[in-house]
């Protein structure tokens, strides 16, 4: 997936063996992911859920990963799983974000957010994107509000880190948002170029 103008170097696109030594390298550490750690992993989770098939996303799926692209290099990964609201459980998207450190800070989470808020819409029946980050991360609450998200409210206590557990900020767009933006934005539309 794309964005169709030619300054942009940012796409979502499948994982690739390659990308795993990108990743391995890159080994989240409470110094380097102080938001989003949440202990070690094997190294070679990425390598062997690419071998298995696992990390493809599947047609129409309110969950899976996507590698984010910027520049022709990888840089990171884009995920999402169903967050169930109400007593029927209508699902609602809900993603994240993981960069490596050197491509933090250059718009590319921004953009990549912004790509999959329309790949989810694109090519699931959801009818609403979101995203939680903690009230301490600043830059991503400035992401996704480019991104086009509505910040909702604070999620009190949520989110257990480093001991204690944090506000979180609970950030979405609905599927009627995205369409009068898309309406709205002749030259600069989110494009659905995304091949597997």
């Amino acid at each position: 997936m794309t964005h169709d103008t030619a300054a942009d170097p940012v796409r979502l696109r499948v994982f690739t063996l390659d990308d795993c030594t990108i990743e391995e390298a890159n080994v989240p550490t409470p110094e380097t992911d102080p938001f989003d750690f949440f202990g070690f992993y094997r190294p070679d989770y990425l390598r062997q859920s690419i071998t298995s098939g696992e990390a493809f996303p599947k047609p129409g799926a309110l969950n899976g990963r996507l590698a984010v692209e910027a520049e022709g290099a990888y840089v990171g990964h884009v995920m999402w799983h169903p967050q169930l609201w109400g007593p029927i459980g209508s699902p609602a998207a809900s993603f994240g974000i993981g960069l490596i450190p050197a491509a933090r800070g250059k718009g590319y989470g921004t953009q990549a957010q912004r790509l999959l808020v329309a790949y989810l819409f694109q090519n699931t029946t959801t009818s609403r994107a979101e995203a939680v980050t903690d009230v301490e991360n600043i830059a991503e609450q400035r992401s996704l509000e480019k991104a086009g998200l509505l910040r909702e409210g604070i999620i009190r206590s949520a989110h257990f880190r480093a001991g204690t557990y944090h506000d979180m900020v609970l950030y979405a767009i609905t599927r009627a948002d995205f369409e009068e933006a898309q309406a709205g934005a002749k030259g600069s539309k989110v494009t659905t170029g995304f091949s597997a």
